[in-house]
């Protein structure tokens, strides 16, 4: 099936279209570059549509995943739909550690997301920091004391929780 017709056909649901791309990147009926490709002339809506349905597949299995697709969610972070943000992260957060010495772009984009106004934006920012400290790199050194003083200023205490939890893995795996 063509992702056109998938996005033109009026009776299938947001989640059922996100459900079917994601069986297709699972089944290898369609590629992550298929889908990149795509999305190049895709509106707001489709592309995160397409984001979260790699998001849903990366899931399940991280190894689908390319350098292109997370060069693509890193500089979508930076997009203006909030939707794209958030589901942009949670790829990250489940790719990162098929890609430990290719994440200092990708942590820049996602401390801005962290001050971003957005609550799902900063728990989906959190959540994809979190995984990115408990790869314990060396980029940890940096990293730990600013996601402690993010977590310090915080208010919202789901998205407190997250770097929290994170930082406590880090430290016992550091101490190790």
């Amino acid at each position: 099936m063509k992702l056109d017709n998938i996005f033109t056909d009026k009776t299938l649901k947001q989640k059922a279209k996100v459900e079917m791309l994601s069986a297709l990147l699972l089944g290898k009926k369609l590629s992550i570059n298929e889908l990149l490709t795509f999305v190049q002339g895709a509106n707001d809506t489709e592309k995160a549509t397409c984001i979260e349905s790699l998001e849903f597949a990366t899931k399940q299995n991280a190894g689908i995943a390319t350098e292109k697709c997370l060069k693509f969610v890193s500089e979508s972070l930076a997009d203006k739909a909030p939707r794209i943000k958030w589901e942009s992260a949670k790829v990250i957060g489940n790719i990162a550690h098929l890609f430990p010495a290719k994440l200092d772009k990708v942590i820049r984009n996602l401390l801005t997301n962290s001050e971003n106004e957005g609550t799902v934006v900063r728990w989906a920012a959190a959540f994809a920091l979190g995984e990115i400290l408990k790869l314990n790199t060396k980029l940890n050194k940096e990293l730990l004391p600013i996601l402690e003083a993010i977590c310090n200023r915080e208010e919202d205490n789901a998205i407190k929780k997250k770097y929290l939890d994170a930082i406590k893995k880090s430290l016992k795996i550091c101490k190790k």
